[in-house]
């Protein structure tokens, strides 16, 4: 990304999660830091590096969110 560029956040829509089910969910950094969530959840940048760096040092756990590649409107990415 240039600087000229904004940075685009980062939406987590659990509701179209393809591998949405109680054990996987139990272990997304969504639901570990804010419960089930009801709708969407957004992330800035600053917010995801901050959730990645969390996550590199086994403090919390990644995110497991995996959509259909139909979406690319609201996921960035699914790491």
């Amino acid at each position: 990304m240039n600087q000229t560029e904004s940075p685009s956040p980062l939406v987590v829509d659990c509701d179209s999660c393809l591998v949405r089910c109680p054990a996987v969910c139990a272990d997304c950094v969504v639901s570990v830091l804010l419960g089930p969530p009801s709708g969407e959840v957004t992330f800035d940048d600053e917010e995801r590096a901050a959730l990645d760096a969390l996550a590199e040092t086994g403090l919390v756990p990644p995110l497991r969110l995996v959509v259909g590649v139909d979406e690319p409107r609201t996921h960035r990415d699914a790491s």
